[in-house]
């Protein structure tokens, strides 16, 4: 067995402190409020009670049908980097199409925005050494959905990022043993339910802020490509994130990843409240600029 290094190299560390900045706030109701230039939660008001039940409903479907499609997408590419402003600039032509017609073209838009994500984040995973037709692989991209979902009372609660991998991993792991007997991920066993349902409730989530903000009344064709913009960003940073550590883990001994990410959080919890606001917060207001 390869001896594993006992001490991250100053690369590994600032990869690792980006990392956890970027996981650890990943507010998307922030983000959206920053470039819409108005709280979502004018947005959110504005959205009737059945779209709700809707955008779960898109976001289940999303989950089990769209990470076959990213990885035949994905498959085929090879070199070190993912290609972020491709799927940024599709992304944002799908969102400025579901603008324009406005509210009736939102559930319609959302699993080919999800679909353009996930591509993006199989990409991600396949620049960071990451096996993409591995069953691991394959859970690992799902994994970044919930990654991506975090709300303010996971922050409360101090749900961090080993939280969330720790509470997935039961039904990853079920799910994955299903999987490898040949099954699809858009197969109706209960394992597969399960882990589509956890992974659904908080991704459903950032869906719901995103199509609140679609339907604030000066957002249009351009605003609708913007916010896809800040979407697609968003789950790509914490793609870039989540596959960055895994493959720190695969660098060096994962206990001592944890550890050190442990300690990065114990450092920066002093300025949590407001003394540092990390990249991911600081966006222009592009919308308002524009009205």
């Amino acid at each position: 067995m390869a001896h594993l290094p006992q001490t991250l190299s100053k690369a590994d560390e600032s990869s690792l402190i980006q990392a956890y900045e970027r996981l650890e706030y990943p507010s998307f109701a922030a983000r959206l409020s920053n470039v819409v230039g108005t709280p979502i939660e004018m947005g959110m008001k504005l959205l009737p009670r059945q779209w709700y039940r809707g955008v779960q409903r898109c976001a289940e479907n999303g989950i089990s049908r769209a990470l076959d499609v990213a990885i035949a997408n994905v498959g085929h590419k090879t070199g070190p980097l993912s290609d972020d402003r491709r799927y940024k600039i599709l992304g944002m032509a799908s969102g400025a199409i579901g603008g324009f017609f406005g509210a009736p073209a939102l559930l319609l838009e959302l699993p080919v925005t999800t679909t353009l994500m996930l591509s993006s984040i199989v990409d991600i995973a396949r620049s960071q050494g990451e096996d993409i037709r591995s069953f691991e692989t394959r859970m690992a991209c799902m994994e970044v959905f919930a990654l991506g979902g975090r709300s303010h009372s996971d922050d409360a609660a101090e749900t961090g990022y080993y939280g969330i991998r720790m509470a997935l991993e039961v039904p990853i792991a079920s799910a994955s043993s299903f999987l490898r007997q040949g099954t699809t991920l858009s197969g109706n066993a209960p394992v597969l339910v399960n882990l589509i349902r956890s992974l659904a409730e908080r991704f459903g989530v950032v869906l719901s802020q995103k199509a609140a903000a679609e339907i604030i009344p000066i957002i249009g064709a351009v605003g609708g490509a913007f916010i896809n913009n800040v979407f697609i960003q968003h789950f790509q940073d914490m793609a870039h994130s989540h596959f960055t550590i895994r493959r720190l883990e695969r660098k060096y001994d994962p206990a001592l990843i944890q550890s050190a990410y442990a300690r990065v959080r114990k450092n920066r919890i002093v300025i949590q409240h407001g003394k540092s606001v990390p990249p991911s917060r600081r966006l222009p207001k592009i919308i308002k600029a524009a009205a």
